[in-house]
């Protein structure tokens, strides 16, 4: 009996989270171990089952670098990183849209429907809803920025009780142009913002923003995010991810979270309960 009491607790507790996002865009950034391990692939479709079946609209952007790399290095394709971030030849960009696309995209998609959701997959080629331009005037090569987006393509999708997942890959808007590769934590924040989400998500391999002990800080301003940055407390990989969080914020999201995507239920445990799990980044 205690335990079913326990379980009716826990419903409780999850009640006003529940109340606060029902009929809210919620945007995920899907990747890290949440993506490889089987185990973490089924929590993870049934966390975005039961946020869709309570009223929320989630929207699932993913990335796929470790799968790139893979098939790069099978088909002996050179590849080339400056300041961690890859240079997109056309060689290249072909896997990248092979795999993010053709494989990731479509495994994310059949993951979630087989556990009962309605996903649609889309990348931002389809009807231009990513319009991008060079980084760095193309010193990344086909590596992009995106400049625009067209979130009625998104809205569409979600009216029609879809979950959009989202492959981040962007046009150029000229015919026949190959597109851009996209960093996925910088595509869904520029999503987040453009779609009017009330929250971003970041599913990461870390507890979430650490501070000089090894600690995990739970709540960060944008001005204290700036001045951990400034002090290197905030340092190399968690840096584009802080960065992508407080441009969400700037653009209109009410709250960016980083995650650990490494324990079970890590959505709802940072979503539905009041403690979170990991770093929530408010204005």
């Amino acid at each position: 009996m205690k335990t079913k009491i326990d379980t009716v607790k826990t419903l409780l507790e999850a009640l006003p989270f529940i109340k606060e996002f029902r009929n809210q865009i919620v945007v995920i950034k899907y990747g890290g171990a949440a993506q490889t391990s089987e185990t973490l692939k089924a929590k993870f479709a049934k966390d975005v089952l039961l946020m869709y079946l309570v009223g929320i609209r989630p929207v699932i952007v993913h990335g796929g670098g470790p799968r790139i790399n893979e098939m790069l290095s099978k088909l002996d394709i050179p590849t080339e990183f400056i300041d961690g971030q890859r240079v997109t030849t056309p060689e290249v960009m072909r896997i990248v849209e092979m795999v993010l696309c053709g494989e990731v995209n479509n495994e994310i998609v059949a993951l979630l429907n087989s556990h009962g959701a309605s996903a649609f997959g889309v990348n931002g080629k389809d009807a231009q809803f990513l319009r991008a331009q060079p980084k760095d005037a193309g010193k990344w090569g086909l590596t992009g920025v995106i400049e625009h987006v067209k979130a009625d393509v998104i809205h569409r999708l979600i009216d029609e009780k879809f979950i959009p997942v989202i492959a981040p890959i962007a046009s150029d808007g000229e015919t026949g142009h190959p597109g851009y590769n996209i960093n996925a934590d910088l595509a869904a924040s520029k999503i987040a913002g453009a779609i009017g989400a009330k929250k971003v998500v970041f599913m990461t391999d870390t507890p979430g923003v650490l501070d000089a002990e090894g600690k995990l800080l739970s709540s960060l301003t944008e001005a204290k995010v700036e001045e951990l940055k400034a002090d290197k407390t905030i340092h190399g990989g968690m840096v584009p991810k802080v960065d992508a969080c407080i441009e969400a914020i700037e653009r209109g999201v009410q709250k960016a979270h980083i995650i650990d995507g490494r324990i079970e239920h890590a959505i709802l445990l940072e979503l539905f309960t009041e403690e979170g799990i990991g770093t929530q980044i408010t204005l």
